[in-house]
């Protein structure tokens, strides 16, 4: 993809901007976001039905574990949709007032799916609690709970499956499949729970197992709530070395120094750059610029870079609010 540099004079500044790629293993392959609209719209659709159907029977069999998965799929309807809206808005262009787009609200939308997710399994967790420590068990209809489990292992397996190929390179896509991977979890365990009890007779197996599932799903989200918060910070993202970039940038023909190196990500697919380069005397042409651009883009993943040149010699970071590297 080409890259374009523009000169803005009154300000002292050289930007460069690339496509707005990511990478993957830090770098070195370099992929437009992909579009899931289908996949939300089959994913909502199904999980819609899905938790009306199993909030019936899940009542009329008490069963604690169909209800609380119901519950568990009702909040992953309304992180799908979340995340929907943030893969559109992602794609909105810049205004005066929104310089960079919307592109931040992808990363709003995984911690709001990680946040709402534990706090749903918590609500299941505490019902679950209750049930079980209650003196007398609610019978449990095992064979109704192990049908409407086993279409949910269907419906939510086919649903992650949809998002199975953007999962290692937008952690947008990668909360929804991990919503719809551990729905997925949860109703498989929800089905051993109904044969336990139809074998068995034992109802308190179902908050048990209900018990057992919310931990797990706590487990799996405790990395997707720490990814988007660490990216909502506008930390460096994993995968890119900060002072391997810097090592690059002060290896350029002409640069003397380097400071003010920022890396943080715009989405959860793009990244961005900027750095204040001190150079000798005279301008360094575009093509400096197109060249380093694109390098960043190829080698470390960073899809939007702006350099700004400082002729050596001057003072200090005469246009930086700091001198940090």
């Amino acid at each position: 993809m080409a890259e374009h540099a523009h000169d803005h004079d009154h300000h002292g500044h050289r930007h460069s901007h690339g496509g707005g790629g990511h990478s993957h293993g830090g770098g070195g392959h370099v992929h437009a976001p992909a579009s899931f609209g289908r996949a939300f719209a089959i994913g909502i659709a199904l999980n819609v039905a899905f938790v009306i159907i199993e909030a019936i029977y899940g009542f009329a069999s008490e069963s604690m574990a169909l209800v609380a998965d119901a519950g568990h799929n009702l909040s992953d309807v309304l992180g799908l949709l979340v995340a929907w809206i943030a893969s559109v808005l992602v794609k909105r262009s810049p205004t005066p007032r929104f310089t960079y787009g919307l592109r931040g609200s992808s990363i709003l939308a995984a911690l709001f799916n990680a946040v709402f997710l534990l706090v749903a399994t918590g609500a299941i967790a505490w019902e679950a609690a209750v049930r079980l420590l209650a003196p007398e068990p609610q019978p449990v209809a095992g064979l109704t709970v192990m049908v409407v489990a086993g279409i949910g292992i269907l419906i939510n397996g086919l649903t992650a499956w949809l998002f199975a190929s953007g999962k290692g390179s937008d952690i947008n896509i990668r909360g929804a499949y991990l919503h719809m991977l551990a729905d997925a979890a949860v109703s498989a365990g929800v089905v051993v729970t109904g044969l336990i009890i139809v074998l068995t007779g034992a109802a308190w197996i179902d908050p048990l197992v209900s018990l057992v599932i919310a931990g797990l799903i706590i487990w799996a989200t405790w990395g997707l709530l720490r990814d988007s918060v660490v990216m909502s910070l506008s930390a460096v993202p994993p995968g890119i070395d900060p002072a391997a970039v810097g090592a690059y940038l002060r290896a350029r023909a002409g640069v003397t120094d380097l400071h003010d190196l920022h890396i943080w990500p715009m989405s959860t697919t793009e990244i961005a750059l900027t750095a204040h380069l001190v150079m000798g005397p005279g301008h360094p042409g575009n093509g400096f610029l197109i060249a380093t651009a694109e390098e960043l883009r190829t080698r470390f993943g960073i899809g939007h870079t702006t350099l700004q040149i400082e002729e050596a010699g001057g003072p200090a970071c005469p246009l930086a609010g700091d001198c940090t590297v």
